[in-house]
């Protein structure tokens, strides 16, 4: 494999350096960017190194297919144009007919593909609440093949035991696939708490800049990787070159990047929570999150997603959003810059108005992406616009 790192290596190293070595031919350091559709062969079917076409492989993208797998702790590592296109070919991979139990709070995008895309193929989903890691029990079916979790979740911040879950669902023949977005790889291992699978939108937390949309698919199980591989060759949602490269460059600083937005965020988290302003914050470094325990288990750290509700609802909500000038109003989240944005008005605007109710997701309620800036900076820019 190129780039094979020695057994034993912490994952600061191994996020500068798997995947990567000097180019053999020059002795560049950094993975060049193979901006190349195609590839010369010496002989018809005759490729060098396994290359023949962009859509199949390419050296940049290989190179943090490997970075990522390693970061991950799997065998196979795969990325797509987008975490939804990541999350389509894990679906897909599942086959024709089968049925996914996911949990309820989740993306707004992840459960907008469920039921109206994925569903349309002759595949169900049924939603239901996993912090009872029970609760998915009822509603296994004969053609339930997977279990499709996000924890913490996005916008509530409610958290999935993944280890007692995973229990559950082998001894049910069940697939455990993982969003491990909100947490990255340094500070939650699904696999080693017995997940099959883990999805990240690599536009958030390991892009980390705000300047590339990609997604992965990480995983030790080798059949499920090469239904895997087959989809992303026929469909071809795959990442360019250039975007490989960002993210590469990413990867290196994602130890001390996740360090900083914990840090940054946790600070917050308590200021908020003393804040007269807001009726109540979710954050799972907390103490009063319901699930702190289980998060200081099962995460090495509790992110930089923090979600208020704020006194006076929409209208408030509206006129903080407003007037913060640090924080940016903007969809996404995991940049270095600090954002923020409204899910019911936003990136849950797609998930029918009963069923944001039933989640929790109030019209006062705010998502904050806490960056890496100086931490009294972006407290002082939430007291301004948190006064009457």
């Amino acid at each position: 494999m190129k780039g094979e790192m020695p057994d034993g290596l912490r994952f600061e190293t191994r996020a500068i350096h798997a995947g990567q070595r000097p180019d053999p031919t020059n002795g560049a350091v950094i993975t060049p960017i193979y901006q190349t559709s195609t590839f010369a062969q010496p002989s018809p079917g005759v490729m060098l190194d396994g290359y023949d076409y962009s859509r199949a492989d390419n050296p940049t993208r290989r190179a943090l297919e490997h970075n990522l797998a390693s970061l991950e702790g799997a065998k196979h590592g795969l990325t797509f144009g987008s975490g939804c296109a990541a999350t389509s070919a894990v679906v897909q991979a599942l086959g024709g007919g089968a049925h996914v139990i996911s949990f309820d709070d989740v993306y707004g995008g992840t459960r907008r593909l469920f039921t109206r895309v994925m569903a349309h193929d002759n595949r169900s989903f049924t939603f239901c609440d996993l912090v009872d890691p029970d609760a998915f029990l009822e509603h296994v079916r004969p053609e339930t093949k997977a279990l499709w979790i996000e924890t913490p979740t996005n916008p509530t911040l409610k958290l999935a035991d993944i280890a007692a879950i995973s229990e559950r669902a082998h001894a049910r023949g069940l697939l455990v696939i993982v969003d491990n977005t909100f947490m990255s790889p340094y500070f939650q291992s699904p696999l080693e708490l017995g997940a099959d699978v883990v999805v990240h939108s690599c536009t958030k937390y390991i892009g980390g800049h705000s300047d590339l949309v990609m997604g992965a698919v990480l995983t030790s199980n080798d059949a499920f990787a090469e239904k895997l591989r087959f989809i992303q060759l026929s469909v071809g949602g795959v990442p360019g070159p250039m975007d490989c490269w960002l993210a590469l460059r990413s990867t290196k600083t994602l130890a001390i990047r996740m360090q900083r937005h914990a840090a940054n965020a946790q600070r917050i988290a308590e200021y908020l929570q003393a804040h007269a302003a807001v009726k109540s914050v979710s954050y799972p470094g907390l103490p009063s999150h319901p699930q702190h325990a289980l998060a200081k288990r099962q995460m090495k750290g509790f992110g930089g997603m923090i979600t208020v509700v704020v006194e006076g609802g929409l209208d408030k909500a509206r006129t903080v959003l407003e007037r913060l000038q640090v924080f940016t109003l903007a969809e996404s989240l995991g940049g270095v810059e600090s954002l923020v944005e409204h899910p019911g008005i936003m990136t849950h605007a797609s998930v029918p108005p009963d069923v944001r109710a039933e989640l929790g997701i109030d019209d006062g309620l705010i998502r904050l992406s806490v960056g890496i800036e100086h931490v009294d900076d972006l407290i002082a820019d939430l007291e301004a616009a948190l006064q009457d």
